[in-house]
C-alpha cells in the first residue's frame, strides 16, 4: 500500500483510486477546467490530473509551423500547444480550487523542466504518459522527487516494460495497464494484462488506465484487481479536441464511481460462509428438504 501526503492510500484493501483525466479537454480555459473538476468532485473520484509540457521542447521542429484549423481560428501547431497550455497562474488557482475541494491532483510530466514546474506545487505523486515509458531520464526526474510515480505501459513491449522498471527501480513504482488506442476498440483492451503484470511484479501495485467508449470495461478491470483506475472527462465529448471521445461526461463518470464501489462491496474476501440473511431460507428450504427425504 502506498500513502499519498494528502493521507489517500492506494492499494490492498484501500477503495481503488479513481483518477479523472482531465488532461488537455479544458482546451485552455481555466473555467472549463473549474467544472471539470466539480464534476470529478460530484462524482466522487479520488484525484483529477492534467498534462504540462514545455512545447519547445515536445514538439518536434518540423511541426512547428505547420498550420492547422481550431476553434480559435487558424493558427501554428506550436501557436496551438501553447493556446492550450496552462501557466503558473492557472496551476496556482487550481491548486487552490482543489485544495479547497478535498480533491488531489497532480500531472503527467511530458519533459525534465515540466517536473521543475510541477513540484512548486507538491502534488502527492506524478504519472508518465505511455509515449514516456522510454524515456528512462524523464522517469528517474520524476521518481527523483521522492513522490509515488504511476508509469503508463500503452503502445509498449513486455521489454520495454521491465526495461523502465530496471532502469529506476521499483520502490513508489506503480504500473498502468493501457492500450494507446483513442477510443479504444473492446478487443484490443487485454484486461488479463492487469493479472500478467500483477504477476509479473507481486510487490507493485497495478491499475489501469483506459481509453475505452463504454463503463464496463473499467469496472471491470477493478474486478480484476486493479487498485487505481484512470479515464479521462470531459463536460461534452462533442467538444473540440483528440481526447474528447475516448472521455466520459459527468453522468457517466457518477456512474463509473458508483459501479467501482459496489463491486468492491460485493468481493468479499472468498471466505464461505452462512450469513444471516440466508436462515431464514436456509431453515424453510433444508426443513422442505429434510421432510421430503423422510417421506421417500
Amino acid at each position: 500500500m502506498i500513502r499519498l501526503s494528502t493521507n489517500k492510500c492506494i492499494g490492498h484493501d484501500a477503495p481503488a483510486y479513481v483518477i479523472a483525466e482531465i488532461g488537455i479537454n479544458h482546451n485552455g480555459s481555466l473555467d472549463t477546467a473549474k467544472k471539470l473538476i466539480d464534476e470529478a468532485v460530484a462524482a466522487g473520484c479520488s484525484a483529477v490530473k492534467f498534462q504540462k509540457r514545455t512545447p519547445e521542447l515536445c514538439v518536434p521542429r518540423d511541426q512547428w509551423d505547420l498550420e492547422r484549423d481550431t476553434p480559435w481560428g487558424r493558427m501554428t501547431y506550436m501557436q496551438y500547444r501553447r493556446r492550450v497550455e496552462f501557466g503558473v497562474e492557472e496551476f496556482t488557482e487550481i491548486d487552490r480550487y482543489c485544495r479547497l475541494a478535498g480533491i488531489d491532483w497532480f500531472a503527467s510530466c511530458w519533459d525534465e523542466p515540466s517536473v521543475d514546474f510541477m513540484e512548486q506545487f507538491n502534488p502527492p505523486l506524478y504519472k508518465a504518459a505511455s509515449a514516456s515509458l522510454t524515456d528512462h531520464a524523464l522517469l528517474a526526474k520524476m521518481k527523483s522527487t521522492g513522490k509515488p510515480l504511476i508509469i503508463s505501459t500503452g503502445m509498449s513491449t513486455i521489454r520495454e516494460i521491465e526495461a523502465a522498471v530496471e532502469a529506476i527501480g521499483p520502490d513508489h513504482l506503480l504500473i498502468a495497464h493501457s492500450t494507446s488506442s483513442y477510443p479504444c476498440p473492446l478487443e484490443e483492451l487485454n484486461l488479463r494484462m492487469i493479472l500478467t503484470l500483477k504477476e509479473m511484479y507481486p510487490g507493485l501495485l497495478v491499475g489501469y488506465s483506459g481509453h475505452e467508449t463504454g463503463l464496463a470495461t473499467t469496472v471491470a478491470a477493478v474486478a480484476l484487481g486493479a487498485c487505481f483506475v484512470e479515464r479521462h472527462i470531459t463536460l461534452d465529448r462533442a467538444m473540440w479536441g483528440s481526447d474528447q471521445a475516448a472521455s466520459v461526461e459527468p453522468t457517466g463518470m457518477h456512474r463509473l464511481v458508483k459501479d467501482i464501489r459496489a463491486v468492491e462491496e460485493s468481493l468479499g474476501d472468498g471466505v464461505k460462509r452462512v450469513y444471516a440473511s440466508e436462515m431464514s431460507a436456509r431453515k424453510k428450504l433444508r426443513m422442505i428438504q429434510s421432510v421430503e427425504t423422510a417421506r421417500v
